[in-house]
């Protein structure tokens, strides 16, 4: 990857972080994007010379084209796109305001794909390159407290899985990544019912693989040309398996986890925090 040009989305920590640490590490040269500056800049400096820091709202759509303009500007050309900015949730369907389903979709699926749209024709133009789509073991079968995300993370496979089909031929390679639980503050950010941030993890992130592992084994995936990757353990490596080969026993263990109380475990870990 040496001398690449790669552009990291939701680059200022977690997954976005860890994959940006490493494609520095093999020689590339990046372009970091979030909201918050002063993140971005602290991964820039981790990464070393030749990064851009290039923020912005990732719902801004008006503002996409004028950005893949500048992104490109910066290179002469885009070798790689990690779509990865994304927001979680933490609320049964039944309670959850219409306003966090459009929120969730507006960030998690349509400015990933604002973002591809703009700048998947000069990829195309120039021979193609990689993209790393970062979807979630929520984006294979549908879990509760996320039905939102679930919705987003699904899109995200089903979008990418076609711009790799229609493009694949020319030169443009698509890695869709479905990744269980990472120590991030996915769950912290995440909306509650009512749109307001849950502030508080849960133990399954704060016991899952570090951003770094995730990050290794995506980037290993891209070396292997894996078009699909799963990056989970235990009880979550088995949803994302049992969605495709038995359904049925998948929605039998959902509906006996939630029967069981795992909505009101989740409340009272936010109490308890």
């Amino acid at each position: 990857m040496k001398d690449q040009i790669w552009w990291v989305t939701g680059a200022s920590s977690g997954i976005g972080a860890a994959l940006s640490r490493g494609l520095a590490a093999r020689g590339a040269r990046l372009i970091l994007s979030g909201r918050n500056v002063a993140a971005l800049e602290a991964v820039a400096k981790d990464c070393g010379a030749g990064t851009m820091i290039l923020p912005f709202e990732a719902t801004d759509y008006d503002a996409i084209p004028g950005l893949v303009e500048q992104a490109w500007a910066w290179g002469g050309r885009i070798d790689g796109l990690v779509n990865n900015a994304g927001i979680s949730q933490r609320s049964l369907a039944v309670e959850t305001d219409f306003a966090v389903y459009q929120k969730i979709i507006a960030v998690d699926l349509l400015a990933p794909i604002a973002l591809t749209q703009a700048l998947l024709p000069r990829m195309i133009a120039a021979g193609g390159g990689q993209i790393i789509a970062i979807s979630s073991v929520a984006g294979v079968a549908g879990v509760p407290l996320r039905s939102a995300y679930s919705a987003a993370k699904h899109g995200i496979i089903g979008y990418h899985d076609s711009v790799r089909a229609e493009n694949e031929h020319m030169g443009l390679k698509v890695l869709v990544v479905e990744p269980g639980s990472v120590r991030t503050n996915v769950s912290r950010n995440a909306l509650n019912a009512d749109g307001s941030v849950r502030g508080a993890s849960d133990a399954a992130i704060d016991n899952g693989l570090s951003p770094d592992d995730a990050a290794a084994q995506m980037l290993a995936a891209v070396d292997a040309g894996t078009r699909e990757l799963v990056v989970a353990e235990g009880a979550e490596a088995a949803i994302a398996a049992l969605r495709r080969s038995d359904p049925n026993a998948l929605f039998d263990r959902m509906n006996a986890m939630v029967q069981a109380g795992y909505a009101k475990q989740m409340e009272a870990t936010v109490r308890a925090d």
